[in-house]
């Protein structure tokens, strides 16, 4: 973030008061209190509670982005690649309270700013799984009909399980569940 300090600071101490007690329960009275300023000066960066959730929520997005490009590009197979994609996710959800909220709980659906997020995020989401299918297909080791909707029904398939795997599944066995998924997505359920 290229803001000034205070920008940053209030954002930092909102993004830990977020993930504990969620959006409706924080009041800017702590985040004011948390980042040592009054009430009115917080305002002069932000106009509501809700922009602060906002920056908090971009700022984890850009960083659960950031890191799950990082770990694709150092995959060299797109089988190898769209794991690592499904991984990272997971582990980065886990750890990013806030950005997780935004993308499932169903009571942010009224905000504007939070269905912006979903759809930009849906996009990403297909975006690189298309290309990862496209890499595949170019080398060679995919032979898919219409990527379209064959990374559709990937990122389809993958939201759905977001949920069971990021409550109360540990982590070893959220990569259990997405080696089991890649054996099907990649060797097919058909006898040989």
């Amino acid at each position: 973030m290229k803001d000034n300090p205070k920008k940053q600071l209030i954002t930092q101490v909102a993004q830990n008061i977020f993930s504990r007690h969620g959006l409706l329960k924080t009041t800017v009275d702590e985040i004011a209190k948390a980042a040592r300023m009054g009430k009115a000066s917080l305002y002069h960066y932000f106009q509501s509670k809700e922009e602060i959730f906002k920056e908090v929520v971009k700022q984890e997005n850009k960083f659960l982005r950031e890191k799950i490009r990082e770990a694709i590009i150092n995959e060299n197979t797109p089988q190898k690649k769209m794991k690592i994609y499904i991984l990272k996710k997971m582990e980065y959800l886990k750890e990013l309270v806030n950005i997780n909220s935004a993308l499932k709980d169903e009571y942010l659906e009224h905000y504007a700013f939070i269905e912006k997020i979903r759809g930009k995020n849906s996009r990403e989401e297909l975006y690189t799984i298309r290309e990862i299918l496209q890499d595949g297909e170019d080398k060679g080791i995919f032979n898919i009909n219409d990527i379209e909707l064959t990374a559709f029904a990937i990122a389809s398939a993958f939201k759905g399980m977001e949920y069971p795997w990021l409550t109360g599944i540990s982590f070893p066995e959220i990569e259990k569940n997405i080696d089991k998924l890649m054996e099907i997505l990649f060797n097919g359920i058909v006898k040989r």
